[in-house]
């Protein structure tokens, strides 16, 4: 088939939708989300430590994070036009990973054991923690391939909006799997007298919300097709920039929250990525005004 009759062929195909097909993944991101919320009525009534080393605000927080990101996936695997052979490894690859994850962090926490890194558990629990790190690993190969892909994708491609976020998106969950990959080394989240690895590392996932809503809003404004990708890649760029200065201010050990060169420059990058989001917001919702007022107008002419 030639290049042409390709480009064809997926032109007059029928728009995927976002979760279509992904019901398994949609069901173990919610299952995250039902564990974090039986934790929190747990934490009101007897508190998160479980001694000698659990903390089940842990298990809360990380469940949540591991169903947000699942979930995130869903939604975007159906734009990888992955055959259904690739499509289904990939997506029972996920699926068996988190619920491993949900298990461990969650039992071992509620035993009162560290599920990583743990000083007081038998040689099982230290066999279970060094599983969660090849787990963790295998969750971090599933992002590089994923990102390989989306950015092999032609441009022909449709949404090609959404397309433009989900690979800026990717740029950043590579940017949280390093730093997922150093707390690894490390055997501990914190390095230096305050730095705190874990901001880095749930800010760069939470790029699969943050910088594919804006291109999702976009999608359907009916303005200048340049004017969108403007805002969606400053939007992006912000977001990727603020990444690289909460990377510097952490490697350098310390905390993102004080008044410092970088961490001011952060948050003034964030400002622009919000920015980005309202003035999204604020052209969708304009632009539908004016079209309704127009339609509105035409129909009253047309009555008289």
């Amino acid at each position: 088939m030639s290049k042409l009759a390709k480009a064809s062929r997926i032109e007059n195909e029928p728009t995927v939708g976002i979760f279509e097909g992904e019901r398994a993944l949609v069901i173990t991101g919610i299952f995250g989300f039902i564990l974090s919320a039986g934790i929190a009525i747990y934490m009101f009534f007897r508190g998160s430590i479980i001694l000698p080393e659990g903390n089940v605000k842990d298990a809360f927080s990380f469940n949540a994070a591991i169903g947000i990101y699942i979930l995130s996936i869903a939604a975007i695997l159906p734009l990888t036009r992955l055959n259904t052979a690739k499509r289904k490894a990939v997506r029972w690859l996920f699926i068996i990973t988190s619920l491993y994850s949900y298990t461990i962090e969650t039992v071992q926490n509620f035993r009162g054991i560290s599920p990583r890194f743990s000083r007081e558990g038998t040689v099982v629990d230290m066999a279970a923690g060094i599983l969660f790190g090849v787990v963790s690993l295998v969750l971090v190969i599933l992002a590089v391939v994923l990102t390989v892909h989306f950015f092999r994708l032609k441009k022909s491609s449709q949404r090609p909006l959404l397309i433009m976020g989900i690979r800026y998106a990717f740029i950043s969950v590579l940017a949280a799997n390093i730093a997922g990959l150093w707390m690894i080394l490390l055997q501990d989240r914190l390095t230096g007298v305050t730095g705190n690895i874990i901001i880095l590392h749930g800010i760069g996932f939470h790029a699969l919300q943050t910088l594919i809503l804006p291109a999702w809003i976009l999608e359907k404004a009916v303005i200048n097709e340049s004017l969108k990708q403007k805002l969606i890649h400053a939007g992006c760029v912000a977001w990727l920039l603020m990444i690289v200065m909460i990377g510097i201010q952490t490697a350098l050990g310390h905390s993102v929250f004080v008044l410092s060169p970088l961490p001011i420059i952060a948050c003034l990058l964030f400002l622009i990525w919000f920015g980005t989001i309202v003035g999204a917001c604020m052209l969708r919702i304009k632009k539908r005004k004016e079209i309704t007022v127009t339609k509105r107008g035409w129909s009253d002419q047309n009555a008289k």
